[in-house]
């Protein structure tokens, strides 16, 4: 793989931003009234201020494909549910690349040389009806982990090698270390560059309004969860170049769409080793910062022991939602807890279980908006992780087949029914709607 320096990925990245900017017209700038916008550490839209109660529901464009993998009758019900709710704001995939890995979705957006239209065009009919509830989409343009291809595909792409996320063979932390040579291998780079112009570009084929123009985003995100690495060396190896690749995609898409927030998708300090210097320089040139907070994955619980561990546990979270609010406050950008999940009581996957814990869980993060919300403070809104609606695995072991079609908001590389909520979980419901009526 070829390896530049600093210099010359900042010069391909500002040739690559030119070029697109000459043979894509920019958006001109559309009445700020109709585009969420932000004012210090706040979001304002029409001039008030813009708080929100959303979910994470990475399939909308799968379910908007007029194609026998998509459910667009489905996709209806589901927003009229969230919105039931008082849910108005999703985060949904907007890129996912065709590979070798093995819990890879397929199709995807693209493969090595194909864009997939049919897809595309799922995600405008996604966003018409979006629009027609008056919901607004966070759309993010790649992935750090491998259940949609992401950066480790692109790389694949080029050099036709990869590591699988999981293998005995190459275990953790070697795949997320791997994922460090994306941020400066210059044809990985100019690939990814490809679909966020295409993209950022785009005309919706449903409504005929240019994504650049659509009041329904509220932003683009540059990747979810993106990291620059894990052990220490590797991760300070990478540092320069991920800034760069920070930096170098938000002016480019801020060259095509004058009139959209711009995000990074990171997991807060949990994605730098607890380094609050990397999560402050990261956020430099983006306009409001994100934390995902994931006790179990973390090992601040046992999902087998969550009355025994659910003390020590919750006073992790607390200390990471407080120590979010200080950077934020630090920062003077607004602050969304865009990722948020929790097990079922004992970890067991069926919708029939009990979400004892789940709601308790919820109900910090929802207190610490409403918190926020009253005093001032940067916190704007959340997404929960995520919406499973009325998808049912068909799999005794709870894990996703390929050709299933039973898209839930647990991804393809886990298992169905972990975190996401589904369309019975009326206890659940009955959190997430007291909370969007204080909100409100």
């Amino acid at each position: 793989m070829k390896s530049l320096n600093r210099r010359h990925i900042m010069a391909s990245a500002l040739a690559a931003a030119g070029a697109a900017i000459a043979s894509c017209k920019p958006a001109a700038p559309q009445n700020a009234a109709n585009f969420v916008k932000r004012d210090g550490q706040a979001f304002t839209l029409g001039g008030k201020p813009y708080r929100f109660v959303g979910a994470n529901i990475w399939y909308g464009a799968y379910l908007g494909a007029a194609t026998a993998y998509g459910d667009r009758a489905r996709l209806g019900r589901e927003l009229d549910k969230l919105k039931s709710l008082g849910v108005t704001n999703l985060r949904i995939l907007a890129s996912s690349e065709e590979g070798p890995l093995k819990a890879g979705i397929k199709p995807g957006f693209r493969n090595d040389d194909v864009y997939n239209e049919d897809l595309f065009a799922g995600l405008d009919y996604c966003m018409a009806e979006l629009a027609k509830r008056d919901m607004k989409a966070v759309l993010y343009l790649t992935n750090f982990w491998e259940w949609s291809g992401g950066m480790m595909t692109y790389l694949y792409y080029k050099t036709g090698e990869f590591i699988d996320m999981n293998d005995p063979a190459h275990p953790w932390p070697e795949f997320a270390d791997a994922n460090t040579d994306f941020y400066r291998s210059e044809p990985a780079m100019m690939m990814y560059r490809d679909h966020v112009k295409t993209l950022v570009g785009r005309t919706n084929s449903i409504t005929g309004r240019a994504y650049s123009n659509d009041p329904a985003i509220m932003a683009w995100q540059l990747c979810n969860e993106p990291r620059p690495g894990v052990t220490p060396d590797i991760m300070d190896r990478a540092l320069p170049d991920y800034y760069d690749w920070i930096d170098e995609t938000a002016a480019l898409i801020r060259g095509l769409d004058p009139n959209h927030l711009i995000s990074l998708g990171q997991e807060g300090t949990a994605a730098s080793n607890g380094r609050s210097d990397v999560f402050i320089r990261a956020h430099k040139n983006i306009d409001y910062v994100t934390a995902h907070i994931w006790p179990q994955n973390w090992g601040w619980v046992d999902g087998k022991n969550l009355e025994g561990t659910w003390e020590s546990g919750m006073k992790k979270v607390a200390r990471y939602i407080a120590e979010h609010v200080d950077l934020a406050e630090q920062l003077n950008k607004p602050l969304v807890f865009e990722e948020f999940g929790f097990p079922r009581d004992n970890e067991i996957y069926t919708p029939a279980t009990a979400t004892t814990y789940r709601e308790q869980f919820y109900g910090m993060i929802y207190q610490a908006v409403e918190k926020s919300v009253m005093t001032g403070g940067p916190v704007a809104g959340s997404n929960f992780w995520a919406w499973n609606g009325e998808a049912r695995t068909p799999h005794a072991d709870f894990r996703f087949k390929p050709g299933d079609l039973n898209y839930m908001g647990d991804p393809p590389h886990e298992p169905q029914g972990w975190y996401g909520i589904f369309d019975t979980d009326a206890d659940m419901h009955a959190v997430i709607k007291t909370h969007a009526g204080r909100i409100a």
